[in-house]
């Protein structure tokens, strides 16, 4: 049967796809036109294997991560064909999941494999490997006690991606921030992080500062940030209600490196308020796939000269170094078929 179109008692009309065969030649078409593709992998437990076929790359619309925002995720990145802090990640997301009660359908070591296999198949040497792990399809209920199970989703995202040596300019955020139970959890209502880069977009800064309700600086929308201080200090503001960034914590230890070559006076986490932080000599973001941006400007107000600090680019070289080249437990090799 050809598909028919529905009319909506307007001139609009909607086409009505009266097989799968021919939704499946709809979606081919879109997907035909574009010259690269960017997620050259996905998993799903709910198809129970890998997709290359980015037609099919689809959740379950009834799925509670999608309409309740019941889900966790988590992210590593490939560089130069290794799978760089998967493990730590990988605990991270498990912890996520713990707090937004949610049992993983597999042991930590098949989600592991999963992707390392997912990763392999895709044949990517450089880009992101993101990760959910949802309460699971079933219903439009609130509960997800009508679900059979949870549900493992992952995709692979190709994208080039290199050290950061330009500085960016931020805003202080005027977006509420998530109280400690939600930004200490990687769950995927990011709607108050969506909106606080749309803000400092509209003012012209790449992104935005959280401060708590303490007065005291927080985390940016989806990353860390960091400050040297006029004394030569490596701050970063405490983990107790942010996120832990898997990148933040290496560079707390690879950091020290820098007071052995008596470049950094030390290297520490502690409270900073907004003056304070913006008296900083340098200030960055850290995370995965920065892994440190350069901050020059925050509220239209230098940091420190206003141009990229050196210790800044030191400690950028000390992360860069370790996903490039770190020891063998951090950085795991994708075994690919030539």
């Amino acid at each position: 049967m050809a598909s028919s179109e529905v009319e909506n008692g307007s001139e609009f009309k909607v086409r009505v796809f009266s097989s799968s065969s021919e939704l499946l030649e709809s979606l081919h078409e879109k997907w035909g036109s574009v010259k690269k593709q960017p997620y050259p992998a996905m998993y799903s437990s709910v198809y129970g294997g890998i997709i290359l076929d980015p037609a099919m790359m689809v959740i379950p619309m009834d799925d509670h991560m999608v309409h309740r925002g019941h889900g966790v995720f988590d992210t590593a990145i490939i560089l130069d064909g290794h799978l760089y802090q998967l493990d730590d990640h990988l605990d991270r997301f498990l912890r996520s999941a713990s707090k937004a009660r949610i049992a993983s359908p597999f042991p930590c070591s098949s989600l592991r494999s999963i992707l390392i296999q997912m990763a392999t198949a895709s044949k990517c040497k450089r880009g992101t490997l993101r990760y959910w792990l949802s309460a699971g399809p079933g219903n439009f209920l609130l509960s997800p006690a009508g679900c059979p199970t949870s549900a493992f989703y992952a995709v692979v995202i190709d994208e080039d991606f290199s050290q950061r040596r330009e500085g960016v300019k931020v805003i202080t955020s005027t977006i509420p921030m998530k109280s400690a139970l939600f930004a200490t959890m990687k769950n995927v209502n990011y709607l108050p992080n969506v909106l606080s880069v749309m803000e400092a977009e509209d003012q012209g800064a790449f992104a935005s500062i959280w401060i708590d309700e303490k007065g005291y600086v927080a985390e940016g929308p989806n990353v860390n940030v960091a400050f040297i201080s006029q004394d030569k200090e490596l701050i970063l503001p405490p983990f107790d209600n942010i996120l832990s960034g898997c990148t933040a914590l290496r560079l707390l230890q690879l950091a020290p490196k820098l007071i052995e070559q008596g470049r950094l006076k030390s290297v520490k986490t502690g409270n900073l308020t907004l003056m304070e932080a913006k008296g900083a000599a340098e200030m960055m973001y850290v995370g995965s796939t920065l892994p440190i941006l350069p901050i020059v400007m925050w509220d239209e107000q230098p940091i420190g000269d206003g141009k990229v600090g050196e210790l800044t680019m030191a400690l950028s070289d000390l992360l860069w170094d370790d996903m490039v080249a770190g020891p063998g437990t951090l950085r795991i090799p994708l075994p690919y078929e030539e």
